[in-house]
């Protein structure tokens, strides 16, 4: 394997650079709100789920008993059924998400009993195994309990469950993921010792009650599904060492239904061949590989003209898709997802619903025009429920939050 790391030049980190990790909004948290506004969101949403299933009756004497709820303790307790539709309709709305028309097939995991971080890092790693059966991926999300006044729920600190050391040389440069460097040496600053030192060291979880000092827990080898990089014709890619891991599942965004806040939900789709081979390994300021793919092409890097750069891309994503194909791991394409929103587009039209969508996140980061999300426009709204970020949970997960402040 190659050993190559980042120089220590590193252009400004983008807002929400983590293409798998699109968050509608910022929100204030659960318990700067009154029970006034838990009880008006409780109420849309409950008048939500009756509508769209009617299975379910008349939603007044539910209304009934969650206000009484929130009278007595300032919040309230979802049904399964209330749950499983909010997690669903919360994909629905997330309108930075090319994938939402498989948002009927989330399988929900209700882990609202589990208190303890020793038990979110348990199910947190059985979630990674249940979500690949066969390494065949499926949407899956694990609820956790919800943050209650006085009484605030799990964390998990990370962005995702499964993400890449990044370590600061003496001499400035980076080997691994840029992105995590801060959050690398937070961690390291809290007892973990550190991986090898490779460009591909999986960090361990962080997870907290509330805000309080965290657990820390390595993944087991097991629970981490990772492919291989090569390429259907150059055989030199193999030299590269590159890999990357093949579920994807956003950790550190709050599901809010109705106005109840689920701080640690974390869940997964699959991946967009596009999220790794042109965002997380070729970005400026993440593995930034596209200058040595280029080189190892024999590409005139010296003039922006000969479009070195379009071509290592190409190339890049080609053996990304190669990759998993070759592995059986379920992934996907830009060209077909994009045929997928529009359908899913479509649904909603028919079925009476906006369907919210960011286009500058919608259209992918490659072949943007030759894809046919490229050429309309979308409303970008905010639904609820949703994923939502939490100004504390995106300190945490870049490692801008002070080990000793908890």
């Amino acid at each position: 394997m190659l050993t190559w790391r980042r120089s220590r030049h590193r252009a400004p980190d983008p807002v929400h650079a983590v293409p798998e990790a699109p968050p509608a909004a910022v929100r204030a948290p659960s318990d700067e709100r009154g029970a006034a506004d838990v009880e008006a969101a409780a109420e849309d949403y409950l008048r939500l789920f009756h509508a769209e299933n009617p299975g379910a009756g008349d939603p007044r004497e539910r209304l009934r008993e969650v206000r009484q709820e929130i009278a007595r303790t300032g919040t309230y307790t979802h049904t399964p059924d209330e749950l499983v539709f909010g997690a669903r309709v919360a994909w629905r709305n997330s309108g930075r998400c090319i994938g939402r028309l498989y948002w009927r097939s989330l399988r929900v995991r209700d882990r609202r009993y589990v208190t303890t971080a020793e038990g979110v890092a348990v199910e947190c790693v059985n979630h990674l195994r249940d979500a690949a059966p066969a390494r065949r991926i499926r949407p899956t999300i694990t609820v956790f309990p919800q943050d209650r006044p006085g009484a605030p729920g799990p964390r998990i600190w990370n962005e995702q469950l499964i993400r890449y050391a990044g370590y600061r040389t003496a001499d400035g440069s980076v080997v691994g993921d840029p992105r995590y460097t801060d959050f690398t040496a937070m961690l390291r600053e809290l007892g973990w010792p550190g991986g090898p030192g490779s460009p591909f060291d999986v960090l361990p979880l962080a997870i907290s009650v509330g805000d309080g000092p965290p657990l820390l827990s390595t993944l087991p080898g097991d629970a981490v599904l990772e492919v291989p990089i090569s390429h259907p014709v150059h055989s030199w890619f193999e030299e590269l060492g590159l890999r990357w891991h093949a579920v994807p599942v956003i950790s550190n965004l709050c599901l809010e239904i109705g106005g109840v806040c689920y701080r640690a939900a974390p869940f997964n789709g699959w991946y967009m061949g596009t999220e790794i081979g042109a965002r997380n390994l070729a970005d400026a300021d993440r593995y930034d590989l596209t200058p040595l793919i280029a080189r190892r092409l024999g590409l005139n890097t010296r003039s922006e003209r000969s479009l070195w750069r379009d071509y290592a891309l190409v190339e890049l994503n080609a053996a990304v898709l190669h990759s998993f194909g070759r592995a059986g791991v379920t992934m996907t394409d830009h060209h077909t997802e994009s045929r997928h929103f529009l359908k899913h587009l479509e649904r909603e039209e028919k079925a009476g619903r906006v369907c919210p969508a960011d286009w500058s996140w919608i259209v992918p980061p490659m072949s943007a025009s030759v894809t046919p999300v490229f050429h309309r426009y979308y409303e970008d709204r905010l639904f609820m429920p949703n994923f939502v970020h939490h100004p504390d949970s995106l300190e945490r997960g870049l490692g801008r939050r002070g080990a000793r402040e908890g």
